[in-house]
């Protein structure tokens, strides 16, 4: 198994520092390139990965290998791990990025003052980004890829598990950099598994970094979220519902039901909370349990989900507040709409939550009231990603208020400035 090496706290100091300078001042050359420069990178670098899918997947199986032997949970190893069709969304991800309007130098606004001065609003750059992330070394490509179409330089720091994997990634990605005449440091990989690296990049390396983003687990965000001198874009856990309303259709409630679940159980959108109106209870409960006991999904569930069937186990108050990750879903009747909006703004974490019903002011209503950075109506929760939002792909999933917010793609990782015009005017 790879056992990386602690290197002196010094050495991680230096290292963290050089990574810092070289990344502010790639910033500055791309958030001059032109557009056809940064896709030019982008599509060089698709291409590189097609090419060197073989020797991905080597890297990641030794990834996934030493994970296994650790005995690391399942939906852990699902993340982590690469086939050639998920290879292959990488590579189209890129394209697809490459192929969005360049979200650089936008006007966002103008305006005419009194005294003739105009005045534009402009989209810019936001300078060095940097990415924490673990077990996904898909977000290499991903972070890589957003933040060089949105003019940003980015240093990435993988998980130790799959440091082979985001390592023979990056080396597309500087492929792409290198034929479009771009410095390598546009999209920095920290090369160190070293914790300390991590606490580099949360104090900002000295001024280098703009914004931090947290892509992992609750423990991981948490620190992120508690120890940055930076700005955060993150999300700390993912707790989703699905309410089934008393308009709704029962074919395609249990069509959502079982996707919003047990498509991927290892990823942010998965519902991990059923909630079932008391109204339709009598014909909807039943049947949607035993759909998910029957897909090999456990169901804990409050005194009338565990009458609906007997494989239901009771579930505590601790259920309805944990992401689960895994097939395992909580469920509980509510008394309603209002219930069922009660419900999510207690235990829910403002991620993404959905409304099954064909009652259009039902849906009206939970779509306004319901706070949570996605909202759906008739529509799986696994649809809050970035490339199904035509995002080319995410960054993450931003749950916060400030600046960003849901699926966080090229133009959120832009900022603006003010360009004024004026024809002598001064100020009396």
């Amino acid at each position: 198994m790879l056992q990386p090496v602690p290197k002196p706290a010094a050495e991680v100091s230096t290292l963290m520092a050089n990574l810092g300078r070289e990344a502010r001042n790639a910033a500055r050359v791309v958030a001059l390139a032109s557009s056809a420069t940064k896709n030019q990178a982008l599509r060089v670098a698709a291409g590189a990965i097609r090419k060197e899918t073989p020797a991905i997947l080597a890297a990641n199986a030794l990834d996934v290998a030493d994970a296994r032997a650790r005995g690391t949970a399942g939906s852990f190893i699902d993340r982590l791990t690469l086939d050639e069709k998920r290879i292959e969304a990488m590579a189209r991800g890129l394209e697809d990025i490459a192929d969005l309007p360049d979200p650089v130098g936008r006007v966002l606004a103008t305006f005419e003052r009194p005294n003739g001065l105009k005045i534009e609003r402009v989209s810019t750059p936001l300078g060095v980004v940097g990415v924490i992330y673990e077990s996904r070394p898909n977000v290499t490509a991903d972070a890589g890829a957003l933040c060089l179409k949105a003019g940003n330089a980015a240093i990435l720091r993988g998980g130790s598990e799959g440091m082979r994997s985001s390592h023979a990634i990056h080396e597309c990605l500087e492929a792409g950099l290198k034929a479009a005449g771009l410095p390598e440091a546009a999209i920095s990989l920290v090369p160190i598994s070293d914790r300390a690296a991590v606490g580099a990049m949360l104090a900002g390396l000295d001024g280098a970094i703009d914004v931090i983003v947290p892509r992992g687990g609750k423990s991981l965000v948490a620190r992120v979220q508690h120890e940055a001198r930076v700005p955060v874009f993150a999300h700390l856990e993912g707790i989703v519902h699905v309410f089934v309303h008393k308009g709704a259709d029962l074919d395609m409630a249990k069509t959502i039901v079982l996707n919003a679940k047990m498509r991927r159980t290892g990823i942010c959108g998965a519902a991990e909370t059923l909630l079932v109106d008391a109204a339709c209870a009598g014909t909807h409960l039943a049947p949607l349990v035993k759909m998910l006991l029957d897909a090999g999904c456990e169901v804990r569930g409050d005194a009338a989900t565990q009458a609906a069937d007997s494989r239901v186990r009771p579930a505590s108050e601790e259920d309805w507040r944990t992401e689960y990750l895994d097939a395992i879903i909580s469920a509980r009747v509510v008394d309603g709409l209002d219930a069922a909006i009660d419900h999510i703004e207690t235990y829910g974490s403002h991620h993404t939550d959905a409304i099954v019903t064909n009652d259009e002011a039902a849906a009206a209503r939970f779509l306004s009231e319901v706070d949570s950075a996605i909202v759906a109506h008739n529509a799986s929760t696994q649809f809050a990603d970035g490339g199904e939002f035509g995002f080319g792909a995410e960054i993450g999933i931003a749950t916060g208020r400030m600046h960003a917010r849901g699926p966080v793609g090229v133009e959120q990782l832009t900022s603006f400035k003010y360009r004024v015009h004026g024809a002598g005017q001064t100020r009396p």
